[in-house]
């Protein structure tokens, strides 16, 4: 018995955050649609600058599929 309340339980915990993404999902859809979306950029938030270069990768990233045996 006790068995089928906690699987009931976890059930309607699951129904309910996939509900609740459904509506987050439709409104960020009608958002987008709308053009009313606002995007804020890394760092926004906090008021610290990122900084972002578009050069090549790091050497150490460079080499990382030779270093874990990549082809």
């Amino acid at each position: 018995m006790n068995k089928n309340i906690i699987i009931m339980a976890v059930l309607v915990v699951l129904v309910v955050i996939s509900a609740v993404q459904a509506v987050q999902l439709t409104n960020l859809k009608e958002k987008i649609n709308t053009g009313s979306l606002t995007t804020k950029s890394i760092g926004e938030s906090s008021g610290k600058g990122v900084s972002v270069s578009q050069g090549s990768a790091p050497k150490n990233l460079q080499e990382l599929p030779s270093m874990v045996g990549g082809c």
